[in-house]
């Protein structure tokens, strides 16, 4: 049985752009579907449509008779006042509705009625009652509730006033607990922390209903959908399997296309060259000749059947790096902090070396977010210690990304913040796919998405090496995501990262820390390794806070901390000259590069230079750590 029938779906929004142009496909009843293509495809457009919300300019969708149809990303209106308690409750109205009738009828019998179509309509009434499970509403809703992370709380609070990701977390509750025949996801894991990601994945996997999925979450899609409907050039395209099977079977086409292509452009280039040859020979009046040059074209014709297959430029571009020195990045001792009379961690102790790819993990509200903005030093901590090592350069990109002058366009912003010529910046912008007149775009006109995008590509100039990124994947479609993988993978500095996109943390954590019930679980090892260790309950004595390691005496030096932070001044001073003498010798052996002899005396007086600073900045990073514990002592 078909549940949604799309036939020729056509819209536009410009004269000539058409956003969908012929679309076709159906979904039938209980398959898992998921509906990709890159952001602008149309996607949501047609969700919209099949919702009734927008009306295509051809084609029909139809959708099966006395089907409920529910959309996560459409949040109705409620009335003023409704809490979020009420909003989960408009999901059993007509469960309400036969209770009022049953106590209506239950009256009527016992004020003496004993009319049997009364009897009769009561048992009715009370079989549909508990079928639908009117006796376990509350039992429901508070395992829904738990699943998707709604606590008490927050189910007393107004509507109104919770946030647009806890409104889609408590309609995509509502949805849930109507029952709905079919579930139209629009991103339905971008509000959804890790466990209530996975929370709703082990739901759909029971669910008898159809579902239609938008989403840029690939490890959810490969846990749910069984088949792919790609949305290009305002067409369908299909795929028998999840997103892994989408993932390859789509470069297989597209190498099968492409090889296609060039066979028929070398037959067509050798048919056009004898072709040629046979209407020179033709002028000699030969008629036979001359018709067989017009047949060979006409064949030529025919062949041009397969278009040259497209694929998106790949964003040619990595991060810069700074080199490092030494091996401690960043520690953290005893650090705490609360907000508002409630801890959200404390006794925090870790150390961080370098070469390390570190995923901060945890519920939504744990304090992932605080923690990144306290190593920023955006946040000050209620007790404790944070030190990052001397060499150490921070590039962020934090979540909400904010721009001091929103109404500068993207060239303008680029000219600013880099300091560079008009034309540097366009070709850096170019790089992250703004291109023609997008640059001149104000910063303001851009979407979530295109904003982390211009954020990024003002970041990647910057020599840094520990990269902080708080959820990066989010609002960029999957072609977005998989460019900043690369970005990442080529990448070889400190890389510390907030994220919930489960593919990226698989390919880059290779240490988790999972901020739970006021602590941090430090978990060496990869996301599958923790998970696997998890499961085997073998973390349980890596979840105890660790205690910060016992302080050795040192022997106090004479003068107090007065002398030290002579001597650490004294130090700062010596390597900030070794590093200007690295400078001016840097400059040399570019001036020198056409004298070979002179080059070679310069190299060698620069490989003495670094053994000096090295000893230097060590020699630096020690008093450094002594002045502080003094300070602390």
């Amino acid at each position: 049985m078909i549940d949604i029938s799309v036939s020729g779906l056509v819209k536009e929004f410009e004269v000539g752009k058409k956003i969908l142009d012929g679309l076709t496909f159906q979904v039938d009843a209980g398959e898992r579907v998921g509906l990709l293509g890159p952001n602008g495809c149309g996607k949501t457009t047609f969700l919209r449509i099949l919702t009734g919300e927008v009306h295509p300019d051809e084609g029909d969708i139809v959708v099966a008779p006395n089907k409920r149809m529910g959309l996560i990303s459409q949040i109705p209106v409620y009335p003023a006042g409704y809490t979020v308690e009420d909003v989960l409750d408009t999901a059993f109205d007509p469960l309400h509705q036969m209770e009022e009738e049953m106590n209506r009828l239950s009256q009527r019998m016992a004020d003496g009625e004993s009319d049997s179509a009364l009897l009769s309509r009561y048992d009715k009434l009370s079989a549909a009652f508990q079928t639908g499970g009117g006796y376990e509403t509350d039992t429901n809703k508070n395992k829904v509730c738990s699943g998707l992370s709604i606590p008490q709380d927050m189910r007393e609070r107004l509507f109104d006033m919770l946030s647009g990701g806890e409104k889609t977390r408590v309609n995509l509750a509502r949805l849930i607990l109507e029952d709905t025949d079919i579930l139209l996801l629009d991103e339905p894991t971008n509000h959804l922390d890790l466990r209530a990601t996975e929370w709703l994945e082990a739901y759909l996997e029971k669910f008898n209903g159809t579902v239609l999925a938008v989403s840029h979450d690939r490890y959810f899609l490969d846990k749910v959908v069984r088949r792919v409907v790609e949305i290009q050039e305002g067409r369908a395209e299909f795929y028998s399997g999840n997103y892994s099977f989408y993932a390859v079977e789509k470069e297989r086409r597209y190498e099968e296309r492409l090889k296609q292509y060039e066979k028929e452009q070398a037959k067509i280039q050798q048919l056009e060259k004898a072709a040629e040859q046979l209407r020179i020979w033709a002028y000699s009046g030969n008629d036979k000749i001359f018709k067989r040059a017009q047949s060979m074209e006409k064949r030529i014709e025919r062949i041009r059947q397969t278009d040259k297959p497209k694929k998106d430029r790949k964003m040619e571009v990595r991060f810069g790096e700074r080199e490092f020195r030494g091996d401690e990045v960043l520690s953290i001792k005893n650090l705490e902090k609360g907000f508002s009379g409630r801890t959200l961690f404390s006794n925090v102790n870790l150390e961080v070396e370098g070469g390390e790819r570190i995923a901060l993990l945890g519920d939504n509200g744990t304090g992932k977010s605080t923690l990144i903005k306290i190593i920023m030093g955006e946040e000050k901590p209620d007790g404790g210690k944070l030190r990052k090592g001397p060499t150490v350069k921070v590039g962020y990109l934090p979540q909400i990304i904010h721009f001091d002058h929103p109404e500068r366009s993207l060239v303008d912003t680029m000219l600013y913040d880099l300091d560079c010529t008009a034309q540097t910046a366009r070709n850096r912008l170019a790089s992250f796919k703004f291109r023609g007149e997008d640059v001149f775009k104000p910063v303001s006109a851009l979407s979530g998405g295109e904003q982390s995008r211009l954020r990024l590509c003002m970041l990647m100039d910057s020599k840094i090496n520990l990269l902080i990124l708080d959820e990066p994947t989010n609002h960029l479609d999957i072609q977005s995501r998989e460019w900043i993988e690369e970005a990442v993978e080529d990448y070889e500095g400190n890389l510390l990262f907030v994220s919930h996109d489960r593919y990226f943390i698989d390919r880059f954590a290779t240490r988790i820390w999972m901020l739970e019930e006021g602590g941090i679980t430090d978990f060496k090892g990869t996301y599958q390794e923790y998970l696997s260790a998890k499961e085997r309950g073998r973390l349980a004595e890596a979840a105890v806070p660790v205690p910060p390691p016992e302080k050795k005496d040192k022997p106090k030096r004479p003068g107090g901390t007065k002398n030290l932070e002579k001597e650490v001044a004294a130090a700062e001073r010596a390597v900030a000259a070794a590093e200007e003498r690295m400078y001016d010798l840097e400059l040399s052996i570019q001036e020198a590069s056409a004298d070979y002899l002179k080059l070679q005396e310069l190299y060698e007086q620069r490989e003495t230079l670094e053994e000096e600073l090295a000893h230097l900045y060590a020699q630096w990073e020690g008093l450094a750590a002594d002045l502080e514990e003094a300070h602390g002592a």
